[in-house]
């Protein structure tokens, strides 16, 4: 009788060990809303859309929330040769540890993207999500980035980089010169046969 209790005991046991340790997916449906289920996703389940906007390239690595936060609401910043407050918009973020993207503006062709894109030509301009925020302002800068749920302190690993800044209008890559055609050796005169007939430099005619 001891026995098949313990036996009974143990069976349940390990039915309620094997409910503990059933696994749990994680779902984005297409509207970006998130749902935890003990049902493996089907192949027809849809991901999420990306929001509009640049993505941070470098964001594997980052902590999940903040991971989270930049696939939201990407932040890229312009900016532009000997401009102040540039620079401090830039110390802003990088001191608070947002992930950003950083375009500069210095051609032509810049200047009419970033008229076409934000309405006017002043820097610097931050775009946080679909958000412009145009002419640097710690305060303001801050509110909207408390808003899109960044962090308050850089919660960044410390091998993190930004990735590289790059031109607003991406340059055309520059044609190869052709190369140029070595010019063909300047013939050589060939002599011509002596005819065998006398001439003023050999009145015999002689032939060597």
């Amino acid at each position: 009788m001891k026995n098949r209790s313990a036996i009974a005991s143990l069976a349940l046991l390990l039915v309620a060990t094997s409910s503990f340790a059933q696994a749990v997916y994680r779902q984005v449906d297409k509207d970006g809303r998130v749902t935890f289920s003990d049902q493996a996703p089907t192949a027809s389940s849809q991901p999420a859309a990306p929001r509009a906007g640049n993505t941070v390239n470098s964001a594997v690595g980052l902590p999940y929330e903040l991971r989270q936060v930049t696939q939201r609401y990407p932040v890229t910043l312009y900016t532009g040769e000997e401009c102040g407050p540039c620079g401090a918009a830039r110390s802003l973020l990088i001191t608070r540890g947002v992930p950003f993207n950083e375009r500069t503006v210095k051609s032509n062709d810049d200047i009419a993207a970033l008229q076409r894109l934000s309405g006017q030509s002043g820097l610097p301009l931050l775009s946080i999500g679909l958000q412009q925020l145009k002419g640097f302002s710690d305060s303001e800068w801050s509110q909207y980035l408390d808003a899109a749920g960044y962090p308050k302190s850089s919660q960044l690993p410390a091998s993190y980089q930004n990735p590289p800044a790059q031109p607003l209008v991406a340059l055309a890559p520059t044609a190869q010169p052709s190369p140029v055609a070595a010019p063909a050796p300047a013939a050589i005169p060939v002599p011509a046969a002596p005819s065998g007939e006398p001439s003023p430099s050999n009145p015999a005619g002689i032939k060597f």
